[in-house]
């Protein structure tokens, strides 16, 4: 049996980051093989790592990677049982050396993921370690990475906390549009992580979503306006309808023709009707498409000046590089989102401990 002597077990501490204790004891396992030692420990990892499985990481962190030229990008999801974990340093390196590996290999699975090339092994290897180093059950929950395209761009924003963060991507009329609108991208991610979960654009809700929230939002309005004549101030204007997708041809036609009896009604020349139902149609669209202003990304009103949507800021920052630009893609994530946290009763788990 070979002497294991303290100089040994603070070589294989610091080449695994390993508890003190659990060197020693692979190193007294393995005969004082390194190597041995290192594989036994590692091997331990992947017990622990098994043995947490029935655990809930609903905490972590995202982590970004955004290509030198602005035309592809990666955001991926790191879970761990705790917020005090997520904070860690060993936690921090994990969820950045993942996002890269994820940016530069191109893989769309954490099946992928796993078995690539890392280091000396495979991702899974080095992520298993990482795991059986920090202590606590950790999972590469999800990830995504958007490719520009011909004159396109990409960029996206991690909010300062960690916990939410974006990916858009726009399409431009060229190469040299594309380039200047890296800027105005990272500001719309920006703007989308502050925002509630959004759609892209109003196309993108369910039909059915959208149904029920028509009821719900017009009965709230009613209500809130009971409570506005109490107070004897205006009310608010209860609308018919709350998103673009429900303005059909056959709806905006209607409205026209309610406006143009509105102003016979009200004495208005017939010549300069064409003067008013422009301003009188786009109050109309105004008032029954509030679910797009507060949930599809493009109708929203832009945080850094409201007075334009986000789809006419990034038209008006094209224009003044000579050109166009429409955004195409938008990815939100929010750490945790979806999972049912475990609530923990501590003292039935202290009584469990002592029976």
């Amino acid at each position: 049996m070979a002497e294991i002597t303290a100089a040994m077990v603070k070589d294989l501490r610091t080449a695994t980051d390993a508890p003190m204790m659990d060197c020693k004891k692979a190193l007294t396992e393995c005969d004082g093989d390194m190597e041995k030692a290192k594989d036994w420990l590692r091997d331990r990892g992947m017990a622990q790592s098994a043995k947490k499985a029935d655990r809930v990481a609903a905490e972590g962190l995202l982590g970004l990677k955004v290509s030198d030229t602005f035309t592809s990008a990666s955001l991926v999801e790191i879970n761990s049982e705790t917020d005090f974990v997520a904070k860690n340093d060993g936690f921090i390196a994990l969820v950045g050396n993942t996002a890269a590996h994820v940016f530069s290999t191109g893989v769309s699975t954490v099946e992928e993921l796993n078995e690539t090339s890392y280091e000396t092994g495979t991702f899974s290897e080095y992520f298993t370690a990482q795991v059986a180093r920090i202590g606590e059950k950790i999972v590469t929950r999800r990830f995504v990475t958007l490719n520009a395209g011909e004159n396109g761009c990409v960029n996206g924003y991690v909010h300062s906390n960690g916990r939410v963060g974006v990916l858009v991507a726009a399409k431009c009329s060229d190469a040299k549009v594309a380039e200047a609108m890296a800027g105005m991208l990272k500001n719309v991610a920006m703007h989308a992580a502050a925002m509630k979960r959004t759609t892209l654009t109003s196309k993108d809700f369910d039909p059915a979503f959208v149904e029920a929230e028509t009821i719900g939002r017009i009965e709230a309005i009613k209500t809130e306006n009971e409570e506005l004549a109490r107070l004897k101030k205006p009310l608010k204007n209860v609308p018919q309808y709350i998103s673009a997708s429900q303005l059909t041809p056959a709806v905006m036609a209607a409205a026209e023709e309610a406006i143009k009896a509105e102003l016979a009604a009200e004495g208005k020349p017939e010549k300069i009707w064409a003067n008013i139902i422009p301003g009188k149609l786009a109050r109309f669209v105004a008032d029954n498409t509030t679910l797009d202003k507060e949930l599809a990304l493009l109708d929203q009103n832009y945080v850094m000046d409201d007075s334009m949507t986000v789809a006419e800021a990034i038209t008006k920052e094209a224009a003044k590089h000579g050109g166009t630009a429409e955004l195409v893609e938008f990815v939100k994530y929010e750490v945790g989102e979806g999972i049912e946290k475990q609530v923990n009763d501590f003292a039935a788990e202290v009584a469990a401990q002592m029976a």
